[in-house]
């Protein structure tokens, strides 16, 4: 199944009776850049940890993510942190950002069969967010940082959590993400793939190792707008 398939074919997810999204810049748009706010506290949390300058703070910030899949793994890793002084400290944002968002609502409760978020962020953060979306009513569970003691997607392990937590078979399942790795395991437990891109690239940040790429055989679909996505794939 070709990258480039963006408009979404309803046979490829008439089977699907759960439905996995991936919270910031999944179920809003990377161009909101809620996760600027929490980068910054972040970098702040490192810089007083570690006595660095906030230029090289960052720079090991962004290292530990690369690396580890979350900053706070590799704090936990090199340093032996407290995992949730970091995330409350990370996740102390404003969520004015994030509007109401009766579209995206409506497109996923029209879904059949159970919705859940799975982030690599707090429950706490992500009730907030949905909430402020206004689509929080519509997800059965989320499965969150904590709830997999810590070890962050694509961590092979975190998926077997979640999916063994909630009896999903994943012959009839499907994930949404922002970031082309942690579609991998999905794909290979036999999940269909979307990756959620910017609608717009300018002025936004974006590594090279999150980008997909042409050999990125893991991806099903890309799409800019996922609501739209959503109608499409159940009309």
């Amino acid at each position: 199944m070709s990258i480039n398939r963006t408009i979404p074919q309803k046979a490829d997810f008439a089977s699907v009776r759960d439905w996995v999204f991936d919270l910031d810049n999944t179920l809003y748009p990377h161009h909101i850049d809620l996760f600027a706010q929490i980068d910054k506290n972040m970098t702040a949390f490192v810089s007083e940890l570690l006595s660095l300058d906030p230029v090289e703070a960052k720079k090991l910030q962004k290292r530990y993510y690369h690396d580890h899949g979350t900053t706070l793994a590799g704090l936990m890793m090199h340093h032996g942190i407290d995992p949730q002084a970091f995330l409350e400290r990370a996740h102390a944002i404003d969520y004015s950002p994030l509007q109401p968002h009766p579209e995206l609502g409506e497109a996923i409760r029209a879904l059949p069969g159970r919705k859940f978020i799975l982030t690599n962020g707090t429950v706490k953060h992500a009730e907030k967010a949905a909430g402020a979306l206004g689509i929080l009513d519509h997800f059965e569970d989320i499965f969150d940082i904590v709830a997999a003691d810590y070890t962050p997607k694509p961590a092979g392990s975190t998926y077997d959590k979640f999916m063994s937590l909630h009896r999903i078979d994943t012959a009839h399942a499907a994930m949404f993400e922002d970031l082309p790795r942690n579609l991998v395991v999905p794909k290979t437990l036999g999940m269909r793939t979307v990756l959620l891109v910017p609608r717009n690239l300018e002025g936004i940040v974006i590594e090279s190792w999150e980008k997909a790429g042409e050999d990125d055989t893991y991806i099903d679909y890309i799409t800019d707008d996922l609501t739209s996505f959503l109608e499409q794939a159940i009309s």
